[in-house]
């Protein structure tokens, strides 16, 4: 009983893999392209663990992944591999079309080819689970109803363009080929091993620094914030018993404003750690939030019903926004060594261009 996993070296991805071998006993290949995002450092803990055996490799290498697949004999495929964020997606959109749809489609083909040749009884129990986004549904007013699983599609980014594709795709190889698959739409995740350019940890190590904390536009975007581990909870969840061909959205029930972020990170991290005690001259970390220019086509609110998965296969996220906010900002204050060493000279150079003050 083995899993492959994709992207098992990202965030998500990462959190999954701890999270399954605090767990289990079943091992995890772990492949990943260990792009900017990917990160060894963060499953630094599971060194010398023979359940967890990692790849370096790209979904889109076919001999790669069918050698995975003959090798170890997983009994599931868990698809967390994927170029992630929108603003990248606006600068440099051709790596998202390679690795979220072509990727993709090089995975679907190896597993199908592997899944075809399994004994009955194996071919039955196996599972591919396609992890995917809210953002693929678009944009809602503010007065929409949540996203549900029948939502029509309407992607607004190269990013959230190039995911809507592959989840066609994965849609199509179950009723082309009876491809046993799965596929969980999320919202916006945050916790432990986050990049340093997403909202939440890029707030917490700028104000830690005594740096602007770029807010986009009037900061008035609403998004539904899942915390990972829960997610986590929810993926092993729906591979346990959800139903093939089957969509499930998974949401932390926590729509917020991106300047209600911006604040409640403020104010733990003055209460954490206030800043005279870092030497800086404010009394507040809200002091260096800052407004910079919106970025093309930014959808003004997403917002998931998680109703389905609730109803269906009982799960429920384990915290609150609250609960979940003090772990991160917790974790990322007793962390400083990860972000120092994830914060290259090019990642500096990023964030500088991508928040240019308005």
């Amino acid at each position: 009983m083995t899993l492959l996993v994709t992207g098992g070296a990202g965030f998500i991805g990462t959190n999954f893999v701890l999270d399954w071998l605090a767990q289990s006993d079943e091992p995890v290949i772990n492949l990943d392209k260990l792009t900017y995002a990917g990160n060894l450092e963060s499953l630094a803990s599971l060194q010398g663990d023979a359940r967890h055996v990692f790849v370096p490799g790209d979904i889109g290498d076919s001999a790669l992944v069918n050698s995975l697949l003959a090798s170890y004999r997983p009994r599931a495929v868990l698809n967390f591999a994927a170029e992630s964020h929108v603003d990248r997606s606006i600068h440099s959109p051709e790596d998202f079309i390679q690795t979220n749809i072509v990727g993709t489609f090089r995975l679907l083909e190896a597993v199908r080819a592997y899944w075809s040749g399994l004994a009955a009884d194996e071919k039955s129990a196996f599972r591919l689970l396609h992890v995917s986004t809210d953002e693929v549904y678009g944009s809602l007013g503010a007065a929409d109803p949540a996203f549900t699983e029948t939502h029509r599609y309407q992607p607004n980014s190269p990013y959230s363009a190039s995911k809507a594709a592959s989840d066609h795709l994965v849609r199509a190889y179950h009723h082309t080929y009876g491809l046993p698959v799965l596929t969980t739409h999320c919202s916006n995740n945050y916790g432990p091993y986050h990049f340093p350019e997403k909202l939440i940890p890029l707030l917490i190590v700028n104000a830690l620094a005594g740096i602007a904390l770029p807010v986009y536009g009037d900061g008035m975007q609403v998004r539904d914030w899942l915390y990972v581990k829960d997610h986590c909870s929810a993926i092993r969840r729906v591979l346990q018993a959800g139903r093939l061909g089957e969509t499930y959205n998974v949401g932390g029930w926590n729509e917020k404003p991106n300047i209600e972020i911006v604040h409640t990170i403020c104010d733990l991290l003055d209460e954490l750690v206030p800043p005279a005690t870092r030497n800086l001259p404010f009394a507040s970390y809200r002091a260096l939030i800052t407004s910079v220019k919106d970025r093309p086509g930014h959808d003004r609110r997403y917002a998931i019903d998680a109703s389905k998965l609730e109803r269906e296969l009982g799960w429920t996220p384990a915290e609150t926004f609250d609960t979940g906010i003090r772990k991160t900002v917790q974790w990322y204050l007793a962390n400083p060594e990860w972000v120092a060493h994830v914060q290259s000279g090019a990642y500096r150079a990023w964030v500088q261009t991508q928040y240019a003050a308005a």
